[in-house]
């Protein structure tokens, strides 16, 4: 089974994601107290994420609502339904972001 590092540019964190795993589940299983998660399906827009290096693909259907088509071409996804195929680098947006980077 691969593993992939994800980097948080924002704050400088690493963290392993497995296969299979999506960018939240990884970012979860770094044990920070107040990483807002939402829903994990893709509907409310709290885990924004705009990939800037690496290759990822989408496991499952995005929220219009958040994720417009000019948003995914250019590499902001949702993190519960983007998996990583090589290693990554990461800026977080949205309602993440404030909980996230002020923690770091």
């Amino acid at each position: 089974m691969n593993r992939y590092e994800v980097v948080i540019e924002d704050t400088g964190e690493r963290y392993p994601c497995k296969d299979g795993d999506s960018v939240l589940r990884g970012m979860e299983a770094l044990g920070r107290k107040g990483i807002p998660v939402g829903c994990r399906g893709g509907g409310c827009g709290v885990c924004k994420v705009e990939i800037v290096a690496g290759d990822y693909y989408v496991s499952r259907v995005m929220s219009r609502e958040h994720v417009s088509e000019d948003d995914e071409r250019c590499h902001r996804v949702l993190a519960c339904r983007v998996n990583p195929l090589t290693d990554l680098r990461l800026k977080v947006l949205g309602p993440i972001r404030k909980n996230l980077c002020r923690q770091a």
